[in-house]
Protein backbone atom coordinates (compact mmCIF):
# COMPACT_ATOMS: atom_id res chain seq x y z
CA UNK A 1 0.00 0.00 0.00
CA UNK A 2 1.34 3.16 -1.05
CA UNK A 3 1.80 5.66 2.33
CA UNK A 4 1.27 9.71 1.92
CA UNK A 5 4.16 11.46 3.18
CA UNK A 6 4.66 15.00 3.60
CA UNK A 7 8.29 16.66 5.35
CA UNK A 8 7.97 17.94 8.90
CA UNK A 9 9.53 21.29 10.17
CA UNK A 10 9.59 22.22 13.66
CA UNK A 11 11.71 25.35 15.82
CA UNK A 12 11.19 26.57 18.84
CA UNK A 13 12.77 29.88 19.28
CA UNK A 14 14.75 31.06 22.40
CA UNK A 15 16.84 33.79 24.06
CA UNK A 16 20.43 32.78 23.90
CA UNK A 17 20.92 29.33 24.41
CA UNK A 18 23.99 28.22 26.25
CA UNK A 19 26.62 28.41 23.41
CA UNK A 20 28.78 25.45 24.78
CA UNK A 21 25.61 23.66 24.91
CA UNK A 22 24.33 24.76 21.61
CA UNK A 23 25.52 21.06 20.09
CA UNK A 24 24.60 18.69 22.59
CA UNK A 25 21.12 20.14 22.89
CA UNK A 26 20.46 20.17 19.61
CA UNK A 27 21.67 16.39 19.26
CA UNK A 28 19.42 15.35 22.06
CA UNK A 29 16.16 17.18 20.45
CA UNK A 30 16.97 15.61 17.75
CA UNK A 31 17.82 12.37 19.13
CA UNK A 32 14.08 12.45 21.54
CA UNK A 33 11.96 13.56 18.18
CA UNK A 34 13.43 10.17 16.10
CA UNK A 35 12.82 8.27 19.49
CA UNK A 36 9.64 9.49 19.88
CA UNK A 37 8.54 8.59 15.69
CA UNK A 38 10.03 5.23 16.12
CA UNK A 39 7.77 4.53 19.18
CA UNK A 40 4.56 5.84 17.10
CA UNK A 41 6.02 3.47 14.16
CA UNK A 42 6.47 6.72 11.71
CA UNK A 43 10.12 5.44 11.66
CA UNK A 44 10.38 4.30 8.12
CA UNK A 45 11.77 6.04 4.89
CA UNK A 46 12.57 9.31 7.08
CA UNK A 47 15.68 11.45 7.19
CA UNK A 48 15.78 13.54 10.00
CA UNK A 49 17.90 16.82 9.91
CA UNK A 50 19.19 18.85 12.67
CA UNK A 51 19.38 22.91 13.18
CA UNK A 52 20.88 25.22 15.73
CA UNK A 53 21.90 28.38 16.24
CA UNK A 54 21.97 30.61 19.37
CA UNK A 55 18.30 31.27 19.23
CA UNK A 56 16.66 28.04 18.02
CA UNK A 57 16.39 24.39 17.94
CA UNK A 58 15.44 23.15 15.00
CA UNK A 59 14.49 19.74 13.13
CA UNK A 60 13.42 18.68 9.35
CA UNK A 61 11.75 15.30 9.32
CA UNK A 62 11.88 14.36 5.65
CA UNK A 63 9.32 11.48 3.83
CA UNK A 64 7.50 11.40 7.31
CA UNK A 65 4.03 9.35 7.14
CA UNK A 66 0.61 11.26 6.72
CA UNK A 67 -0.91 8.34 9.57
CA UNK A 68 0.71 5.47 11.22
CA UNK A 69 -0.48 2.00 9.74
CA UNK A 70 -3.48 0.15 10.78
CA UNK A 71 -2.10 -2.55 12.97
CA UNK A 72 -3.77 -5.83 14.27
CA UNK A 73 -3.42 -6.82 17.80
CA UNK A 74 -4.07 -9.97 19.53
CA UNK A 75 -4.54 -9.51 23.81
CA UNK A 76 -4.83 -12.71 25.58
CA UNK A 77 -6.96 -13.18 28.66
CA UNK A 78 -7.85 -15.28 31.42
CA UNK A 79 -7.64 -19.51 30.60
CA UNK A 80 -10.39 -20.70 29.03
CA UNK A 81 -11.08 -23.25 31.30
CA UNK A 82 -12.85 -20.33 34.02
CA UNK A 83 -13.98 -18.20 31.31
CA UNK A 84 -17.41 -20.00 31.80
CA UNK A 85 -19.71 -21.51 33.72
CA UNK A 86 -21.51 -25.25 33.01
CA UNK A 87 -24.22 -24.08 31.42
CA UNK A 88 -21.93 -21.99 29.26
CA UNK A 89 -22.28 -18.32 30.66
CA UNK A 90 -19.54 -16.00 30.62
CA UNK A 91 -18.08 -15.73 34.26
CA UNK A 92 -16.73 -12.74 36.07
CA UNK A 93 -13.40 -13.89 34.44
CA UNK A 94 -14.18 -13.40 31.25
CA UNK A 95 -16.68 -10.34 31.73
CA UNK A 96 -14.13 -8.75 33.36
CA UNK A 97 -11.33 -9.37 30.77
CA UNK A 98 -14.02 -8.18 28.16
CA UNK A 99 -14.34 -4.92 29.61
CA UNK A 100 -10.97 -4.24 30.30
CA UNK A 101 -9.88 -4.87 27.12
CA UNK A 102 -12.88 -2.58 25.51
CA UNK A 103 -14.66 -5.06 23.60
CA UNK A 104 -17.90 -7.46 24.41
CA UNK A 105 -18.12 -11.05 25.43
CA UNK A 106 -18.57 -11.98 21.77
CA UNK A 107 -15.71 -10.70 20.41
CA UNK A 108 -13.98 -13.36 22.88
CA UNK A 109 -12.15 -16.60 21.27
CA UNK A 110 -9.78 -19.44 22.57
CA UNK A 111 -6.44 -19.94 21.29
CA UNK A 112 -3.88 -22.57 23.45
CA UNK A 113 -6.30 -23.19 26.05
CA UNK A 114 -6.71 -18.86 26.69
CA UNK A 115 -8.89 -16.40 26.26
CA UNK A 116 -8.31 -13.92 23.50
CA UNK A 117 -9.29 -10.50 22.01
CA UNK A 118 -8.30 -10.14 17.88
CA UNK A 119 -9.05 -6.64 16.81
CA UNK A 120 -7.94 -3.88 14.16
CA UNK A 121 -6.76 -0.68 15.28
CA UNK A 122 -6.40 2.23 12.98
CA UNK A 123 -3.21 3.90 12.70
CA UNK A 124 -3.65 7.77 14.03
CA UNK A 125 -2.71 10.94 11.91
CA UNK A 126 0.74 11.96 12.22
CA UNK A 127 -0.33 15.66 12.62
CA UNK A 128 -2.28 14.45 16.22
CA UNK A 129 0.82 12.95 17.55
CA UNK A 130 3.89 15.39 16.58
CA UNK A 131 3.09 17.87 19.58
CA UNK A 132 3.21 15.03 22.24
CA UNK A 133 6.26 14.03 20.35
CA UNK A 134 8.11 17.15 20.44
CA UNK A 135 7.26 18.00 24.24
CA UNK A 136 8.46 14.73 25.23
CA UNK A 137 11.74 15.27 23.65
CA UNK A 138 12.26 18.76 25.16
CA UNK A 139 11.54 17.16 29.01
CA UNK A 140 13.82 14.44 28.19
CA UNK A 141 16.61 17.13 26.94
CA UNK A 142 19.91 16.68 29.36
CA UNK A 143 19.19 20.13 31.06
CA UNK A 144 20.95 20.20 34.29
CA UNK A 145 19.16 23.77 35.65
CA UNK A 146 16.00 24.69 34.05
CA UNK A 147 14.99 28.16 34.58
CA UNK A 148 10.87 29.62 34.66
CA UNK A 149 9.84 33.50 33.27
CA UNK A 150 7.54 35.35 34.03
CA UNK A 151 4.76 34.17 35.86
CA UNK A 152 4.51 31.00 34.14
CA UNK A 153 5.58 27.68 35.34
CA UNK A 154 6.87 26.43 32.13
CA UNK A 155 10.07 25.27 32.73
CA UNK A 156 13.31 25.18 30.08
CA UNK A 157 17.19 26.40 29.82
CA UNK A 158 16.21 29.28 28.47
CA UNK A 159 12.82 31.23 27.97
CA UNK A 160 10.87 30.42 24.85
CA UNK A 161 9.85 33.27 22.50
CA UNK A 162 8.17 31.38 19.62
CA UNK A 163 7.17 28.33 17.97
CA UNK A 164 6.82 26.66 14.12
CA UNK A 165 5.28 23.09 13.74
CA UNK A 166 4.44 22.77 9.82
CA UNK A 167 3.70 19.28 8.38
CA UNK A 168 3.61 19.93 4.84
CA UNK A 169 2.60 23.52 4.45
CA UNK A 170 0.19 23.25 6.91
CA UNK A 171 0.69 24.25 10.70
CA UNK A 172 0.17 21.83 13.25
CA UNK A 173 -2.86 22.40 15.58
CA UNK A 174 -0.73 21.65 18.93
CA UNK A 175 0.97 23.29 21.78
CA UNK A 176 4.38 22.94 23.06
CA UNK A 177 6.19 24.78 26.53
CA UNK A 178 2.68 26.90 26.27
CA UNK A 179 3.47 27.79 22.84
CA UNK A 180 0.81 27.67 20.59
CA UNK A 181 2.37 26.41 17.15
CA UNK A 182 2.74 28.78 13.99
CA UNK A 183 4.49 29.54 10.85
CA UNK A 184 6.59 31.92 12.25
CA UNK A 185 10.34 32.42 12.69
CA UNK A 186 12.86 35.32 13.49
CA UNK A 187 15.61 36.84 11.26
CA UNK A 188 18.94 37.82 12.54
CA UNK A 189 18.73 40.15 15.52
CA UNK A 190 20.37 42.95 13.98
CA UNK A 191 20.81 42.26 10.22
CA UNK A 192 16.94 41.50 9.86
CA UNK A 193 15.17 41.80 13.28
CA UNK A 194 11.50 40.86 12.28
CA UNK A 195 9.07 38.02 11.58
CA UNK A 196 9.66 35.92 8.91
CA UNK A 197 6.81 33.67 7.59
CA UNK A 198 7.99 30.06 6.74
CA UNK A 199 6.07 28.61 3.78
CA UNK A 200 7.02 25.00 4.38
CA UNK A 201 9.70 22.81 5.69
CA UNK A 202 11.72 22.87 2.14
CA UNK A 203 11.81 26.34 2.37
CA UNK A 204 13.42 26.97 5.87
CA UNK A 205 17.02 27.11 5.55
CA UNK A 206 17.13 29.51 2.78
CA UNK A 207 14.79 31.41 4.61
CA UNK A 208 16.57 32.05 7.29
CA UNK A 209 19.59 32.57 5.03
CA UNK A 210 18.06 35.30 3.03
CA UNK A 211 17.05 36.70 6.90
CA UNK A 212 21.15 36.48 7.68
CA UNK A 213 20.83 32.96 9.79
CA UNK A 214 22.78 30.45 8.66
CA UNK A 215 21.02 27.57 10.48
CA UNK A 216 23.02 24.60 10.06
CA UNK A 217 25.61 24.43 13.14
CA UNK A 218 28.16 22.39 11.01
CA UNK A 219 28.17 24.66 8.39
CA UNK A 220 28.26 27.70 10.53
CA UNK A 221 31.62 25.94 12.13
CA UNK A 222 32.91 24.93 8.49
CA UNK A 223 32.51 28.45 7.57
CA UNK A 224 34.02 30.12 10.46
CA UNK A 225 37.13 27.58 10.49
CA UNK A 226 37.66 28.71 6.54
CA UNK A 227 37.69 32.16 7.24
CA UNK A 228 39.71 32.46 10.74
CA UNK A 229 41.97 30.54 8.25
CA UNK A 230 41.89 32.87 6.04
CA UNK A 231 42.50 36.06 8.21
CA UNK A 232 45.45 34.63 9.51
CA UNK A 233 46.88 33.91 6.17
CA UNK A 234 46.65 37.43 5.17
CA UNK A 235 47.79 38.93 8.28
CA UNK A 236 51.12 36.37 7.55
CA UNK A 237 50.58 34.33 9.74
CA UNK A 238 48.64 31.08 11.07
CA UNK A 239 45.54 30.72 12.75
CA UNK A 240 45.45 28.11 16.07
CA UNK A 241 42.00 26.61 15.82
CA UNK A 242 41.02 25.50 19.18
CA UNK A 243 38.13 22.87 18.44
CA UNK A 244 36.57 23.69 21.47
CA UNK A 245 36.81 27.62 21.25
CA UNK A 246 35.55 26.65 17.51
CA UNK A 247 32.17 25.08 19.11
CA UNK A 248 32.08 27.78 21.59
CA UNK A 249 31.95 30.58 18.73
CA UNK A 250 29.81 28.48 16.65
CA UNK A 251 27.37 28.55 19.50
CA UNK A 252 27.40 32.68 19.56
CA UNK A 253 26.63 33.89 16.56
CA UNK A 254 24.09 33.42 13.40
CA UNK A 255 25.94 35.22 10.89
CA UNK A 256 29.49 34.74 10.52
CA UNK A 257 31.86 37.29 9.16
CA UNK A 258 35.40 36.65 11.08
CA UNK A 259 37.75 40.03 11.42
CA UNK A 260 41.07 40.26 11.90
CA UNK A 261 42.66 42.48 15.21
CA UNK A 262 45.60 43.73 16.77
CA UNK A 263 47.04 45.03 19.87
CA UNK A 264 50.33 47.03 21.05
CA UNK A 265 53.46 45.15 20.83
CA UNK A 266 54.23 46.12 24.10
CA UNK A 267 51.79 43.47 25.95
CA UNK A 268 54.33 40.51 24.14
CA UNK A 269 56.41 41.17 27.30
CA UNK A 270 53.17 39.48 28.89
CA UNK A 271 54.09 35.65 28.53
CA UNK A 272 52.18 34.02 25.62
CA UNK A 273 50.15 32.00 27.68
CA UNK A 274 48.81 34.31 29.61
CA UNK A 275 47.46 36.32 26.52
CA UNK A 276 46.41 33.38 24.54
CA UNK A 277 44.05 32.00 27.61
CA UNK A 278 42.59 35.65 27.83
CA UNK A 279 41.69 35.70 24.17
CA UNK A 280 40.54 32.41 24.11
CA UNK A 281 38.58 32.41 27.69
CA UNK A 282 37.61 36.13 27.96
CA UNK A 283 37.36 37.76 23.89
CA UNK A 284 36.75 34.61 21.86
CA UNK A 285 39.72 35.21 19.79
CA UNK A 286 41.30 32.65 17.91
CA UNK A 287 45.28 33.81 18.22
CA UNK A 288 47.71 34.08 15.38
CA UNK A 289 51.11 32.84 15.55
Amino acid sequence: MTTNTRDFLVELGTEELPPTQLKKLSDAFTQGIEAGLKEAGLSDGIEVISYAAPRRLAVKVTNLAEKQQDRDEVIFGPPANIAFDADGNPTKAALGFAKKSGASVEDLSEENGKLKISRRIAGQATSELLAGIIQTSLEKMPIAKRMRWGSSRTEFVRPVQWLIMLFGNEIVNGEVLGLSAGNTSRGHRFHANKEITISSAADYKQALRDAFVIVDYNERKELIRAQVKAKGEEVGGIAIIDEDLLDEVTGLNEWPTALAGNFDEDFLRVPSEALISSMKEHQKYFHVE
